[in-house]
Formats: C-alpha cells, structure tokens, sequence
C-alpha cells in the first residue's frame, strides 16, 4: 500500500495498523496534538503536532504538521543535518527528534524513524 504521510489521516492510519496504536489526546488546550504509545508499557512512540515553522528556526510563521520520534542518541545529529528533521520540539533533544510533515522528508525514511522509534521505547 502507498501511504502519504503528508495527510494526517494517513499517518494515523499507517500507525494504527502497522503498530497497533490508537491516537491519544491528552491535552484540552491542544486538541490536535496526537500522542501515540505501545498498548503494553504505556510509552509514547509518536507525537504529532501542528506547529509555526519559527519553532523550529525557520523564518515563517506558516503552521506545519510535525511528528516527535524517539530516535538512538548517536544518530541525532547525523539526522538533523538533514533537510526536515530537526532538535524535537518541547522534548529531550539527545533522545528525540522532530521530523516535518511537509514532504521534505520521505514516507520511507518517516516509515523507517517510526520503527526506531518504535523499538527504542518497546
């Protein structure tokens, strides 16, 4: 199957059947801030967020969709090098990453992340 990550349906989709996760909302003030955790432990694996761009050092306030991914501490600054992965917003950034939502990264390398993710909270 062909997902787009870009669509936030999408990606709900992709992890509830790929991981077994449903989305959480845990947080009134912002409804659309999706938590995804392992049914088991209760760990998140996944944040999802809408946020301004200038969050992440960028010069437009525009809103983007992002996802926090837990991610192996010796691969953190390889990744945000890379064009739409950067230091996770409002989250340990040794450990984790956010990754936009926008097409720059692509849905193979975000399938990827998301099984690190995955795994490293298991």
């Amino acid at each position: 199957m062909v997902w787009n990550m870009l669509n936030r349906e999408e990606l709900n989709k992709f992890i509830s059947e790929t991981y077994g996760a449903a989305a959480e909302f845990p947080w009134h003030q912002y409804p659309d801030f999706a938590v995804y955790r392992h049914e088991g432990n209760k760990k998140w694996f996944a944040v999802v967020m809408n946020l301004p761009m200038s969050k992440f050092g960028l010069p437009d306030d525009k809103t983007v969709n992002v996802v926090n991914l837990k991610c192996d501490p010796l691969m953190t600054d390889s990744l945000q090098r890379e064009s739409g992965i950067f230091p996770a917003y409002h989250m340990n950034k040794l450990h984790w990453i956010s990754v936009l939502l926008d097409g720059t990264v692509d849905d193979e390398k975000l399938k990827w992340l998301l099984d690190i993710s995955f795994e490293l909270t298991e």
